[in-house]
């Protein structure tokens, strides 16, 4: 979202009627907004007066845990509630779009917690980081199907009547293998076969190595695990990205793979909700989130998630959100 920042802006006049928080809660990041209540309804991403923004770490409680989520959310809401030179009896509604609120008593738990934050009449919404990150891209209209690929990967969709459906998004245990950490976790394990005698040789090694400014692949057994975000597993994603423009065999390998495990996401919730009409050939917006998706490398990961889903489904129509 763009427009005025840090209670520059015009709108700031409209305090009187109240603020709102939207909170984008993520694996890599959480973005907190806020915005005054009497805005009008915007037009266009640019033109949302944006009283302030803040920016913490991981918010997803899978990752990090229940209460460490909590104490990130309250922090970054807090801190754009005090740049907009405001507190929390102004505010009217929040909605928080978090990564890991995955099923209702997921929600409910979330709901209890921030109704305790802010005591009052404000309006709580508790989603998905998916539910958000398509909105971004339909300017609040929730139809069409949404593929986030960053430290996490998730794939979900809704219909013009409100049936919704969802592929991965179930974390690095249980397969979120087109994601930043599993195209990164793949190919940590790529070195370590090749260290072995178990894999080809592959020039991951020596980026990996350089990378982490470690000395050889043993030392990497200590590295994965000293730390056990996920975050700063997928923080690798570009060094395997560089091998493969570069002509890894390897790397290029673990890129295709995640394309086509993205590509099988967004394939399955479309089927599952028939997004694409009866004979396969209607339109239908397909918001691209996440810094997987992001940027025209020469390997464009989001090209040929594209390429593979047109050739299931060619009434496809790609978004990229504007930020």
């Amino acid at each position: 979202m763009g427009g005025y920042e840090n209670g520059d802006s015009p709108a700031a006049a409209a305090w009187e009627g109240g603020v709102i928080l939207g909170v984008d809660g993520g694996t890599t990041s959480t973005v907190c907004v806020c915005l005054p209540a009497a805005m009008p309804p915007p037009e266009a991403p640019g033109s949302v007066a944006v009283l302030s923004r803040a920016i913490a770490g991981c918010s997803n409680r899978n990752s990090v845990g229940e209460n460490a989520a909590l104490e990130t959310l309250e922090q970054v809401m807090m801190q754009a509630l005090t740049t907009a030179n405001t507190d929390r009896s102004a505010v009217v509604a929040v909605c928080l779009s978090v990564s890991g609120v995955n099923h209702p008593s997921d929600q409910q738990r979330m709901l209890d917690w921030i109704c305790n934050l802010f005591p009052g009449n404000a309006k709580f919404y508790v989603e998905n980081d998916a539910v958000a990150a398509l909105a971004s891209g339909t300017m609040g209209k929730l139809h069409g199907c949404v593929l986030i690929a960053g430290t996490g990967s998730i794939a979900y969709g809704v219909t013009e009547d409100g049936k919704v459906a969802r592929a991965a998004g179930a974390g690095p245990v249980l397969g979120d293998w087109g994601s930043g950490y599993g195209i990164a976790a793949q190919a940590l394990t790529a070195v370590i076969k090749a260290h072995d005698g178990r894999g080809p040789q592959t020039n991951l090694t020596r980026d990996i190595i350089r990378k982490l400014e470690i000395s050889s692949p043993d030392e990497l057994i200590g590295w994965a695990y000293a730390d056990p975000s996920w975050a700063r597993i997928a923080a690798l994603v570009p060094v395997v990205v560089s091998a493969a423009e570069d002509g890894d065999k390897v790397a290029n390998t673990i890129l295709h793979d995640a394309v086509q495990e993205l590509a099988e996401s967004v394939v399955a919730v479309v089927r599952r909700l028939t997004l694409c009409g009866e004979d396969g050939k209607d339109q239908f917006p397909l918001v691209l989130v996440g810094g997987v998706l992001e940027g025209n490398k020469k390997w464009d990961i989001s090209g040929e998630v594209i390429k593979c889903i047109s050739k299931v489904f060619p009434g496809v129509c790609p978004i990229r959100p504007e930020l």
